[in-house]
């Protein structure tokens, strides 16, 4: 028998929406560097009780649980192709823990009577839920960097947006924010400043939550606060059923003109994305992991060293599981951002290359975690000065820039975490040149180790390959070249040795064909040239994306393999969910 909407806890009837589609439940807490992922045994619809089943195999569980509360974020992911991100999140929820196996427990909770969550100075939290959409954008540093988001939740004392995790780099714990604007469907919007409270990892597919408290308002910017605050607790009313006296959308989530054409731009991006694989879901998350890792150090003040270990051993695993399956899933990181992409690009191909070799090498493990972390001390220095890695930089911020390595030297060092001998030479040597020329210490010869020889001439290529600071990428062959030219800076012999091992037309690559198609590189034969690829674009259909995949016999029908073209000169690009 079914239980009438109006007696159903309103918690328990989101939670319930959400868990129809495909989805994901974290318990995080402040103190704890990483979330557990955990599942939903239980859901009682009438008395809220909710059952999570949790494996852990630390022995301090107990620490996410704070005063007897658990929090989690639920994301779903909805839509024809399961692109579509709606978020629940719940704090300080009433949990008894219950071990039932050696690494098993059972999270016992009560959910709240309302999803209205009342704050300390007395005001009523909404969260945005069950559809309830309003954009935002933070004007992080004034007329520099603005970040865009979405409203997570509303009060008259500030709101939680979801943004980027790539974005978070710019935003600190005490921050001012010059511009917080919130625009709502219907296209009314709300403009105050703010000062960012806290930040945090936001589920499991690249996003953070930043929590900021509305500052300086004035008596006009109040009044409107509370109008708006009001009509999202009547929206939220609405569509849980909690209030039987509403009938109708509260006209500021009506979706105006503005807002529906937006919708349907996204709905049209969502439809083109292909499903990424198993292997590419891998990728992307070492680089999601890699960024959360950055933000535990720089708003906790803490080094989460075994989410970069498991970042490592992901890496290593892909690489046995499928080599050449994982070198083409390498390039689904061209929209991260830049040290994200050059830092899991490198690191890979470095694993790859040492595993080849010889795969029982003592020093593969740290060598591979001094290079996912050898770039992370650039995000480490954004500032008022050096506001964003995206832009083309003047000649100050390239300065700046260069200090990365001692940045992240001095942040280990901070956050009491000393690398081994292997992993320390990658941090502090990746940059360094057999003539002296490269950087920090300029050292040369045979003062850099065979392991350092071959890191600088992965990152020299991988840096050639991509796009950078103004200067458009160049195709293998040129970079082979540049590299080759560069007098005694490189190691010639690996040089060779690279080009063996990936070819003239490397696995991950765009190529163009006679026939006019663009298509993905996703396999090689033993002379170098590709059997195996995804056809994405027909250049006499320009604004037609296709999604074929051909091998070697059928590869004559495309025409003959004209040149590696950049990506971004065809507008192809891999967007993230």
């Amino acid at each position: 028998m079914s239980i009438p909407a109006l007696y159903e806890n309103p918690s328990a009837n989101v939670i319930r929406s959400l868990l129809q589609h495909t989805n994901e439940l974290s318990i995080y807490a402040k103190d704890m560097p990483y979330a557990l992922k955990a599942e939903v045994a239980e859901l009682n619809l009438s008395s809220g009780r909710l059952v999570l089943e949790v494996e852990y195999a630390g022995s301090d569980i107990e620490r996410y649980l704070v005063n007897g509360g658990v929090s989690f974020d639920l994301e779903a992911l909805k839509g024809l192709h399961a692109m579509e991100r709606e978020t629940y999140s719940l704090s300080n929820v009433d949990a008894k823990l219950i071990k039932t196996d050696s690494k098993l427990y059972r999270l016992e909770c009560q959910l709240p009577e309302s999803v209205f969550v009342h704050e300390n100075r007395g005001a009523v939290r909404i969260p945005f839920i069950l559809g309830m959409q309003a954009r935002v954008n933070l004007e992080v540093y004034l007329h520099d960097l603005n970040v865009l988001g979405r409203l997570r939740n509303l009060s008259v004392g500030g709101c939680m947006v979801d943004i980027d995790l790539a974005e978070s780099i710019a935003i600190g714990v005490g921050q001012e924010i010059p511009g917080v604007t919130l625009e709502f469907p219907n296209g009314e919007s709300f403009f105050a400043e703010g000062k960012v409270r806290h930040i945090r990892p936001f589920g499991n597919h690249g996003y953070a939550a930043v929590g900021i408290q509305f500052i300086n308002l004035t008596m006009t910017q109040t009044e409107a606060l509370f109008q708006y605050v009001n009509q999202a607790e009547r929206e939220a009313a609405f569509r849980t059923g909690s209030n039987d006296q509403l009938s109708y959308h509260s006209p500021l989530f009506i979706a105006g003109a503005k807002e529906q054409k937006l919708l349907q731009r996204e709905a049209q991006e969502r439809d083109k994305r292909a499903r990424q694989s198993p292997m590419e879901r891998g990728v992307v998350d070492v680089a999601h992991q890699l960024q959360v890792g950055l933000m535990y150090m720089r708003t906790r003040s803490v080094f989460p060293i075994e989410t970069f270990y498991d970042c490592v051993d992901t890496l290593r695993y892909l690489v046995g599981q499928d080599r050449k399956a994982f070198l083409y899933a390498l390039a689904f990181l061209r929209e991260e951002p830049d040290w994200v992409r050059h830092a899991v690009q490198v690191a890979g191909q470095l694993a790859d290359m040492l595993l080849t070799r010889d795969p029982h090498d003592p020093q593969v493990r740290e060598a591979v975690l001094g290079a996912l972390l050898h770039t992370m001390g650039k995000p480490l220095l954004i500032s008022a000065e050096l506001p964003s890695l995206k832009v083309n930089m003047n000649l100050a911020q390239k300065a700046i820039l260069s200090g990365h390595v001692k940045e992240l030297s001095s942040k280990l060092g901070e956050l009491d975490w000393a690398p081994s001998p292997t992993c320390r030479d990658v941090i502090e040597q990746a940059n360094e040149r057999l003539d002296g020329s490269g950087y920090p210490a300029g050292k040369r010869g045979e003062q850099l180790s065979a392991l350092i020889r071959l890191v600088t001439v992965i990152k020299a290529i991988n840096k050639l390959l991509h796009a950078r600071n103004g200067e458009p990428p160049r195709s293998p062959i040129d970079a082979y070249r540049r590299i080759h030219g560069a007098g005694a800076a490189y190691d010639k012999t690996l040089l060779v040795e690279y080009i063996q091992v990936y070819g003239l037309y490397p696995i991950g690559s765009l190529a163009k064909y006679s026939g006019g198609f663009l298509a993905w590189v996703m396999d090689i034969d033993s002379k170098g040239m590709p059997n195996q690829v995804h056809i994405i674009k027909n250049l006499r259909f320009p604004d037609t994306n296709i999604s074929s995949f051909i091998g070697q016999g059928d590869l004559s029908q495309i025409g003959k393999l004209h040149e590696i073209v950049n990506p971004a000169d065809y507008g192809v690009k891999v967007d993230k969910i």
